[in-house]
């Protein structure tokens, strides 16, 4: 499944050369994450429920195009890769002209809450890279 996330560029996301700063770009793909994971129906409680909890471990990101203030900007996210306690996210920021912005590989690992280390991904996460 693919999310989008629709969103516009605030003044206090804009930086001293009069564009996102490129920090910026790395919080609007982790809302796009999070609008991922509560369409797959996994919000932050789910994953407490199950006894673990996600942590980015690696973004590769490619900034393309310039964002500017006021710009309307579409955030995907869809499923890349799954391993045994790892799994890889595909984003996408593209602005209004369909124009790509930022594309990213964001590597993530399911880790046990009580002992803090890696966990196999459960099936309700899994499911959704199938």
């Amino acid at each position: 499944m693919k999310s989008k996330l629709d969103i516009i560029v605030r003044s206090t996301e804009i930086d001293v050369n009069g564009h996102v700063n490129n920090a910026k770009y790395l919080e609007y793909l982790e809302w796009g994450r999070e609008e991922w994971y509560e369409q797959c129906e996994l919000p932050y409680d789910a994953f407490s429920q199950m006894g673990i909890q996600t942590v980015t471990v690696n973004i590769n990101i490619n900034y393309k195009k310039e964002c500017r203030q006021g710009d309307k900007l579409t955030v995907t996210c869809q499923p890349e890769k799954i391993g045994r306690s790892s799994y890889v996210l595909k984003q996408e920021i593209m602005n209004e002209h369909s124009e790509l912005c930022a594309d990213a590989l964001v590597t993530s690992v399911t880790m046990d809450s009580s002992t803090r280390k890696s966990r196999e991904v459960p099936a309700e996460l899994r499911k959704h890279f199938e």
